[in-house]
Protein backbone atom coordinates (compact mmCIF):
# COMPACT_ATOMS: atom_id res chain seq x y z
CA UNK A 1 0.00 0.00 0.00
CA UNK A 2 2.87 2.37 0.68
CA UNK A 3 4.15 2.27 -2.91
CA UNK A 4 0.66 2.94 -4.25
CA UNK A 5 0.23 5.85 -1.82
CA UNK A 6 3.54 7.36 -2.92
CA UNK A 7 2.77 6.99 -6.62
CA UNK A 8 -0.76 8.41 -6.34
CA UNK A 9 0.32 11.28 -4.07
CA UNK A 10 3.22 12.33 -6.29
CA UNK A 11 1.23 11.98 -9.53
CA UNK A 12 -1.66 13.95 -8.08
CA UNK A 13 0.68 16.61 -6.67
CA UNK A 14 2.33 17.01 -10.09
CA UNK A 15 -1.06 17.41 -11.79
CA UNK A 16 -2.11 19.97 -9.20
CA UNK A 17 1.06 22.03 -9.66
CA UNK A 18 0.57 21.91 -13.44
CA UNK A 19 -3.04 23.05 -13.07
CA UNK A 20 -2.14 25.79 -10.59
CA UNK A 21 0.59 27.13 -12.86
CA UNK A 22 -1.87 27.22 -15.76
CA UNK A 23 -4.29 29.26 -13.65
CA UNK A 24 -1.52 31.76 -12.89
CA UNK A 25 -0.35 31.95 -16.51
CA UNK A 26 -3.04 34.41 -17.58
CA UNK A 27 -3.23 32.73 -20.98
CA UNK A 28 -6.43 33.73 -22.77
CA UNK A 29 -7.49 30.11 -23.39
CA UNK A 30 -7.11 29.28 -19.68
CA UNK A 31 -9.05 32.37 -18.60
CA UNK A 32 -11.76 31.57 -21.16
CA UNK A 33 -12.03 27.96 -19.98
CA UNK A 34 -12.71 29.10 -16.42
CA UNK A 35 -15.06 31.85 -17.57
CA UNK A 36 -17.18 29.15 -19.26
CA UNK A 37 -17.94 27.70 -15.83
CA UNK A 38 -18.48 31.03 -14.10
CA UNK A 39 -15.03 31.61 -12.55
CA UNK A 40 -13.83 35.19 -12.83
CA UNK A 41 -10.21 35.85 -13.74
CA UNK A 42 -9.56 37.50 -10.38
CA UNK A 43 -10.41 34.22 -8.61
CA UNK A 44 -7.80 32.15 -10.45
CA UNK A 45 -4.90 32.99 -8.10
CA UNK A 46 -6.99 31.84 -5.14
CA UNK A 47 -7.78 28.55 -6.87
CA UNK A 48 -4.10 28.16 -7.75
CA UNK A 49 -3.15 28.72 -4.10
CA UNK A 50 -5.60 26.02 -3.01
CA UNK A 51 -4.06 23.58 -5.49
CA UNK A 52 -0.49 24.44 -4.45
CA UNK A 53 -1.45 23.93 -0.80
CA UNK A 54 -3.09 20.60 -1.58
CA UNK A 55 -0.03 19.44 -3.52
CA UNK A 56 2.15 20.34 -0.55
CA UNK A 57 -0.24 18.57 1.79
CA UNK A 58 -0.13 15.40 -0.26
CA UNK A 59 3.65 15.35 -0.34
CA UNK A 60 3.95 16.18 3.36
CA UNK A 61 1.32 13.52 3.99
CA UNK A 62 3.82 10.90 2.94
CA UNK A 63 5.50 11.64 6.29
CA UNK A 64 2.44 12.61 8.33
CA UNK A 65 -0.55 10.63 7.10
CA UNK A 66 -3.34 12.81 8.60
CA UNK A 67 -2.18 15.77 6.51
CA UNK A 68 -2.22 13.67 3.33
CA UNK A 69 -5.72 12.46 4.14
CA UNK A 70 -6.94 16.01 4.80
CA UNK A 71 -5.42 17.22 1.52
CA UNK A 72 -6.97 14.37 -0.44
CA UNK A 73 -10.40 14.89 1.13
CA UNK A 74 -10.20 18.62 0.44
CA UNK A 75 -9.43 17.81 -3.19
CA UNK A 76 -12.45 15.52 -3.39
CA UNK A 77 -14.64 18.43 -2.32
CA UNK A 78 -12.84 20.86 -4.69
CA UNK A 79 -13.25 18.62 -7.74
CA UNK A 80 -16.84 17.58 -6.94
CA UNK A 81 -17.63 21.31 -6.92
CA UNK A 82 -15.71 21.74 -10.18
CA UNK A 83 -17.80 19.02 -11.81
CA UNK A 84 -20.99 20.60 -10.47
CA UNK A 85 -19.90 23.91 -12.03
CA UNK A 86 -19.33 22.16 -15.37
CA UNK A 87 -22.79 20.56 -15.14
CA UNK A 88 -24.55 23.80 -14.17
CA UNK A 89 -22.93 25.68 -17.05
CA UNK A 90 -23.56 22.81 -19.49
CA UNK A 91 -19.84 22.40 -20.13
CA UNK A 92 -19.59 18.64 -19.66
CA UNK A 93 -17.43 18.36 -22.77
CA UNK A 94 -14.60 19.84 -20.70
CA UNK A 95 -15.30 17.90 -17.50
CA UNK A 96 -12.82 15.12 -18.26
CA UNK A 97 -9.71 16.54 -16.54
CA UNK A 98 -11.48 17.41 -13.27
CA UNK A 99 -13.16 13.98 -13.31
CA UNK A 100 -9.79 12.24 -13.65
CA UNK A 101 -8.27 14.33 -10.86
CA UNK A 102 -11.35 13.62 -8.72
CA UNK A 103 -10.76 9.90 -9.24
CA UNK A 104 -7.12 10.26 -8.21
CA UNK A 105 -8.19 12.32 -5.19
CA UNK A 106 -10.59 9.60 -4.09
CA UNK A 107 -7.83 7.01 -4.56
CA UNK A 108 -5.50 9.19 -2.53
CA UNK A 109 -8.05 9.53 0.27
CA UNK A 110 -8.50 5.76 0.38
CA UNK A 111 -4.74 5.15 0.41
CA UNK A 112 -4.15 7.73 3.16
CA UNK A 113 -7.07 6.45 5.29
Amino acid sequence: MTVARIVVALLLAALLVYSARAKLSGKPEVVAAYARVGVERRRLPLLAAVLFAAAGGLVAGLWWTPLGLAAALGLVVYFVLALIAHAIHRDLGHAGPPAVILGLSVAGAVLFA
